[in-house]
């Protein structure tokens, strides 16, 4: 008998957590977040390693540079799609450490690449879409942990798995300008490179960019391996996951975690890039880290917040915030005549990314409630058994949801960078881009008030 595959598992029981339930969910918990935060640090790792592309010698164009901070999240949300289903299929343990090992080939491809200038541009692009793993493991890690808590604790479980996972994020941006600048891994690490940045010559280790992670995944993946669990109730097969596809709410949370996830990860991913375009005289990798620092921790709270206030109740007044907030980007960027104002600029991102980590949080604790409702109510009145399978029913349901709405949130990654360029080639800023998230922010208010949040609503959450 396998010791790591638990056959019974009912978080619902209050006795049965007490009893242990709850230490073996908080082990998986613990062991799961740092998994997360490193997934999301070689997601991410593109958007600190561009800045510092051309100051070496790598000869590209602005618009090249915003591809390959763009495409690790085309390819992250495209395999978030595949990795949705993974953990019913092989089992969290197990998946968790094989997309865990995984981050190995970006982060020393990357590692090995940038000490080359002559290093050819599709050789970056094809990196760059490696980076994707990561972003993959977002999708499976959020549904494997779903599985572990009951209907009152999964904001708090998956608000702190999602919201210190997303911590990788804030900590590739402030570790990684930190690491390149000294030869840490003496002669394992290769040699430094020049880099000319406003007429000045310094040295860099653009590799740690890549190398810094490595012995911390292998760590993790050992972890992962010995330290969790698989769930034999978790189990089932594309087949059984698929029927989601048929179920309304799923596409409408797609709509709504694209608004707050989507907006999280893209914001992150282009920040850096948006401040050296906007402010020159600004060195981005002073500030960047901060968005993504400010949305994850946000996202902890938010889960809280959730738990106690209801999600769609939370969600709508989030997104209201975050157009407030996006508005007054625009209003402190550089127009015409006008040289912008980058303390306004930053705080407006500050109140944006606090806004998508709460939002998070808050469509998050939405959907497992969405569907455990559902099939309770499609149980109610029968025997116990048939109730019991309703509830089974709904974790599998809700925890495929969660990973596919996090798989087409995740192209917010790819759309918001390259929106910024597309807007800023076309019109000269990014403002267009900006009235467009607008936009997308008042059909969100619209959609969670009039099917979640609204009195009478035919699923309040």
């Amino acid at each position: 008998m396998n010791k790591y595959v638990i056959d019974t598992w009912e978080p619902e029981s209050d006795a049965f957590w007490r009893a242990g339930g709850s230490t073996t969910a908080n082990r998986n918990l613990w062991l799961s977040i740092p998994a997360l935060a490193l997934a999301f640090a070689i997601w991410m790792v593109w958007s600190v390693v561009v800045v510092n592309l051309p100051a070496i010698g790598f000869q590209y164009s602005f618009n090249q540079l915003f591809w390959l901070t763009a495409l690790p999240g085309l390819s992250g949300a495209t395999l978030r799609i595949f990795y949705s289903f993974m953990v019913p299929i092989f089992g969290g343990r197990k998946w968790t450490t094989i997309s865990t090992a995984s981050l190995l080939i970006p982060a020393i491809g990357i590692g090995f690449a940038v000490q080359d200038a002559t290093t050819g541009y599709p050789t970056m692009l094809i990196l760059a879409l490696l980076c994707g793993f990561g972003g993959g493991n977002f999708a499976s890690s959020m549904a494997n942990i779903s599985f572990f808590y009951p209907k009152a604790k999964k904001g708090y479980a998956l608000g702190m798995n999602a919201g210190l996972g997303n911590l990788g994020v804030s900590a590739v941006q402030f570790v990684v300008p930190l690491v390149i600048t000294a030869g840490i891994f003496g002669a394992l690490g290769g040699a430094p490179q020049s880099a000319v940045k406003a007429g000045q010559t310094s040295t860099l280790w653009l590799q740690n960019a890549g190398f810094i992670w490595v012995p911390f995944i292998l760590l993790s993946s050992v972890l992962a391996w010995f330290g969790m669990n698989d769930l034999a109730s978790a189990k089932a097969s594309f087949a059984e996951q698929a029927v989601i596809f048929k179920r309304k709410h799923n596409w409408i949370m797609c709509w709504l975690y694209t608004g707050t996830f989507g907006s999280f990860i893209g914001y992150s991913a282009g920040f850096p890039l948006l401040i050296k375009t906007q402010f020159p005289d600004i060195n981005p990798l002073q500030y960047a880290f901060l968005g993504p620092l400010v949305g994850a921790l946000a996202r902890v709270l938010g889960g809280f917040i959730a738990d106690k206030l209801g999600g769609a109740r939370v969600t709508v007044w989030t997104f209201a915030a975050m157009i407030a907030a996006a508005y007054g980007v625009i209003s402190f960027l550089p127009h015409a005549g006008s040289s912008g104002d980058f303390t306004g600029f930053f705080w407006m991102f500050m109140l944006l990314f606090a806004g998508t980590g709460v939002g998070n949080a808050s469509t998050f604790r939405m959907i497992p409630v969405i569907f455990l409702t559902e099939h309770q109510r499609a149980a109610k009145g029968k025997s116990a058994e048939v109730q019991h399978q309703a509830v089974i029913d709904a974790n599998k349901e809700g925890a495929a949801v969660l990973g596919f709405t996090s798989a087409v949130a995740a192209y917010g990654a790819f759309f918001i960078p390259k929106s910024y360029g597309t807007s800023i080639a076309l019109t000269g800023g990014p403002d267009a881009a900006l009235w467009c998230f607008i936009a997308f922010y008042v059909s969100c208010i619209g959609i969670t008030w009039w099917y979640y949040a609204r009195k009478n609503a035919a699923m309040p959450c």
